[in-house]
């Protein structure tokens, strides 16, 4: 099941039909709006949640069938009231039991309804928290393999959207055991007072059934119609907000209002078009409880006339009547509710059966603190798909505290060894070590403590610089914070900030510039004080000047620790200890800045290119790294 999250779906329904999809702009999103009515494996998976919860769940389905039978019983006590209530003699004695039955009745019936929404509502919701935290938990250590291939929208879709449709069912599947009895609480009732008269009422059944027959697939249709052009429209805002620069920037806002306001009048179309078939299903059912009514009417008292028949079993009768169609509308609705709960359920289940390739072993052993800080390749052969291998049979070792540079056009596996070395992928050949331990041999809580990486992109959270600051070790001191802000030139923009270290950062950091969220960045790596240090582009969308700053700070940061950094600014690894050239997947290179200078080969070429004046370099040059794909 997890599978269809990893791939596009391209099935066809057994009607020979595509499922519906959401349309963003080129990009189609296919999802199932409407699954089976009942689905057992999925009322299972969902059951285990709903399992420690179901002492409150049977009370609440008590609660049900004890509102349930007072609704019956009212017009019982009616029909005594009125039978009993005007005979001479006991009449007064009779009418007094019926108030007091009555009260009685509207009392339990008040407590049981009560009871029922508050038990259902208050189940419903912590079954709701638990599913959410079960699926957010789980994706937190699915591999990154799976988050590369999956879109976030459709994660936040599962998240949300369907876990709206599982409230819907779940506060509504105890209330249909009320409605299944009821209704056939009423058909028994109106069929023991009277058969022939109870018969004639349910002669206006058929009528109902003959109507939903043709109504449904055209209500399922419009409703599906409905939700994709609702996806659409939402998909383009979104797109539409998220772009505005872009939009703003091309002098765009016409042409998209018109492409916006395309989709959102289909989206009105759409919705009316559902509404009407949401509604039209309301006064068929007066309709047919009006001609029902009519009937015991017109029957009913020409019997009464007759002395054939009791007023009060005819007038406990048009209040069945009232009562008897509510619970076929309501089951009605309750059959497309289950089709989405069925859908959704599904793939909510299929968020949580997504396998975590990386986990511990039973065996693994914590790296200890007191570990050297070294990093090898052993012969590694790995792909994100294991048939087209990124890096190709390298070897290598990192000393500890040494500083080691990757180099390679782009493509070359550069990024792909930063992140076998935190073990966010597995290899298919060779090993990774890490202070002499193989990394799957390793908790991964203990290898993470011992790696601090800085990205290319930097990625803080809404909160306090503190905060962001000691996001990797949630346990520093704000005397910590602040001096590694100080070694990296953070401390005096931190200052400037209304609230200084506890300013609260916008979305992403938004209301920061880029450099500077750098800047937190290697604070934040300062103060994982951590082993190993991987730097990963961290410097190539820096301007110069924080550059210089960060190339001091590096200095510090480095001191005691094995650095791994990347970087297409060659100028940032001239100092390293070590320069490994990779091209192809393959390690072409090995040395200083000096060494590979004089060799004459790659390294020398990109360097080269990278700070020569293009009239300065040799015609053979620049063509044979325009092949090569180095540019």
């Amino acid at each position: 099941m997890a599978e269809e999250l990893e791939t596009e779906r391209a099935d066809v329904r057994e009607d020979g039909r595509r499922p519906p999809r959401a349309v963003v702009g080129s990009h189609r999103i296919e999802e199932e709006i409407f699954g089976k009515v009942f689905d057992k494996n999925i009322v299972a998976r969902i059951w285990a949640f709903v399992a420690p919860y179901r002492g409150k769940v049977a009370l609440a389905v008590v609660a049900v069938l004890v509102f349930t039978a007072m609704q019956l019983a009212i017009p019982l006590i009616i029909r005594y009231a009125i039978d009993h209530g005007m005979q001479p003699g006991a009449g007064r004695t009779a009418l007094v039991f019926a108030i007091l039955a009555f009260a009685g009745a509207i009392l339990i019936n008040f407590a049981a309804s009560y009871a029922q929404e508050t038990l259902v509502g208050n189940v419903a919701e912590d079954v709701l928290f638990d599913i959410r935290r079960a699926m957010f938990s789980h994706l937190q250590y699915v591999s990154l393999s799976f988050m590369d291939k999956t879109e976030v929208g459709r994660l936040m879709s599962r998240l949300q959207g369907d876990v709206n449709s599982m409230q819907e069912f779940l506060e509504t599947s105890v209330l249909s055991v009320g409605d299944i009895t009821l209704l056939i609480g009423i058909v028994v009732v109106m069929l023991y007072l009277d058969f022939g008269l109870g018969l004639l009422t349910l002669s206006a059944l058929p009528v109902l059934f003959i109507v939903r027959i043709f109504w449904l697939p055209r209500a399922r249709k419009s409703f599906m119609a409905a939700h994709e052009t609702n996806s659409v429209a939402s998909g383009a805002l979104a797109e539409a907000i998220h772009g505005v620069r872009a939009v703003q920037g091309m002098d765009r806002q016409s042409v998209n209002f018109n492409l916006f306001d395309d989709k959102a009048s289909a989206n009105l179309r759409t919705h009316l078009t559902a509404a009407r078939f949401a509604q039209v299903m309301v006064p068929i059912v007066d309709t047919l409880t009006g001609v029902a009514m009519a009937l015991v009417i017109v029957v009913g008292g020409a019997r009464v006339l007759n002395q054939a028949l009791d007023v009060g079993v005819m007038v406990a009768f048009l209040f069945y009547i009232q009562r008897f169609f509510d619970p076929i509308r309501s089951l009605t609705l309750q059959y497309s509710v289950m089709q989405r709960a069925m859908a959704s359920g599904q793939r909510l289940t299929d968020v949580l059966d997504v396998r975590i390739d990386i986990k511990d072993k039973p065996d693994a052993v914590v790296l200890p603190p007191d570990m050297d800080g070294s990093v090898e390749f052993r012969d590694v052969v790995f792909g994100y798909n294991p048939k087209h291998p990124v890096l190709k049979h390298v070897s290598f070792r990192v000393n500890p505290g040494e500083t080691v540079a990757l180099v390679g056009p782009t493509g070359s596996g550069k990024s792909s060894c930063m992140s076998l070395i935190h073990r966010f992928y597995e290899v298919q050949q060779g090993a990774v070590l890490v202070g002499g331990h193989d990394v799957r041999d390793l908790t991964q809580d203990s290898l993470g403590r011992q790696i601090a990486m800085v990205l290319q992109e930097p990625f803080l959270f809404t909160g306090s610089v503190l905060d962001n600051i000691r996001y990797h070790k949630t346990d520093a001191t704000r005397e910590e914070v602040i001096a590694a802000a100080q070694t990296v030139g953070a401390h005096e923009f931190i200052l400037r900030m209304p609230e200084g270290y506890d300013s609260i950062l916008g979305q992403r950091g938004g209301n920061l510039s880029l450099g500077q969220r750098q800047l937190i960045s290697f604070a934040r790596a300062l103060v994982a004080d951590a082993k190993i240090l991987v730097l990963d582009e961290a410097t190539a969308n820096i301007d110069s000047y924080t550059e210089m700053l960060i190339q001091k700070a590096l200095v510090k940061l480095l001191k005691g620790r094995t650095g791994l950094v990347i970087a297409h600014r060659l100028a940032t690894i001239r100092e390293a200890d070590r320069i490994i050239v990779l091209q192809n997947g393959e390690l072409v290179e090995n040395g200083n800045h000096a060494e590979l200078m004089r060799n004459g080969k790659l390294y020398s070429r990109l360097y080269n290119l990278n700070y020569a004046s293009f009239d300065d370099i040799p015609d053979t040059v620049v063509e044979e790294a325009t092949d090569r794909g180095q540019t």
